[in-house]
């Protein structure tokens, strides 16, 4: 399903994406030049644990389930790589192998930047390595933030940040007068539990819960959130 040409849409993503914007243009530019693209249907594996780094990775359509295996052969959806976010340095720099599996979570585009290719621009571009130590202390900044509010946060406040979080990412308008979005990512209710790490008949209880309050609305094609302020104030009040 490879195609060599961006859509609109696509190219869009990749240009506003949070970290991406603030490269210089001339950063921006080359890091572009050097990119492959290429499509996957839903549920497609795109790597594998294990697999040798050899490319730099943004998600320009769709999104990345990155997953993990338990011992009992279980699959485990660790998080969702939304269009815009880059990932796979990681493994670049420390030489191992990838430290997840990565599916295709619906018809989803990435670009990919060689391993060679990644080495060339960092060459030329110094401003690249503070650029991606300013998103690793990111990524570190939320993943502390994960651990705190697994540890400290009832389910009811963490599912609810975790929608709060969806609705930025992946919310469309779906009335007229703005008030209710749904949540564009299809995710079934186990794949919703195993991001929140709780059973998927909690969620669900938490879900008809907010569903009797008004705040969203469950439905056989995903979720409507109904009112999101009521949505962000359920995550202030329950801390």
């Amino acid at each position: 399903m490879d195609d060599p040409i961006l859509t609109m849409e696509e190219r869009e993503a990749i240009n506003s994406g949070r970290w991406f914007s603030t490269l210089s243009p001339s950063l921006r530019h080359d890091i572009l030049r050097c990119t492959y693209v290429q499509r996957f249907r839903d549920g497609q594996q795109m790597a594998s644990r294990g697999d040798p780094p050899e490319q730099w990775i943004a998600c320009a359509k769709g999104a990345v389930r990155v997953s993990s295996t338990s011992v009992s052969g279980r699959q485990i959806t660790l998080t969702y790589v939304e269009p815009g976010i880059w990932f796979g340095d990681v493994a670049i720099f420390d030489g191992d192998g990838r430290t997840h599996d990565a599916f295709a979570h619906g018809e989803t585009t990435i670009v990919c930047v060689t391993k060679a290719d990644f080495k060339k621009i960092l060459a030329a571009h110094v401003e690249l390595y503070e650029a991606l130590l300013r998103l690793h202390a990111r990524r570190i900044r939320q993943l502390y933030g994960l651990v705190e509010d697994l540890n400290t946060l009832p389910l009811r406040a963490r599912l609810a940040k975790q929608l709060v979080h969806l609705t930025r990412s992946y919310g469309v308008a779906c009335s007229s007068d703005g008030q209710e979005t749904r949540i564009g990512l299809q995710l079934a209710q186990e794949e919703l539990a195993q991001l929140l790490g709780a059973s998927r008949q909690r969620v669900n209880q938490e879900l008809k819960a907010l569903e009797r309050e008004g705040v969203l609305r469950v439905e056989s094609a995903g979720l409507i959130i109904r009112n999101r302020d009521a949505l962000i104030r359920v995550t202030e009040t329950e801390q």
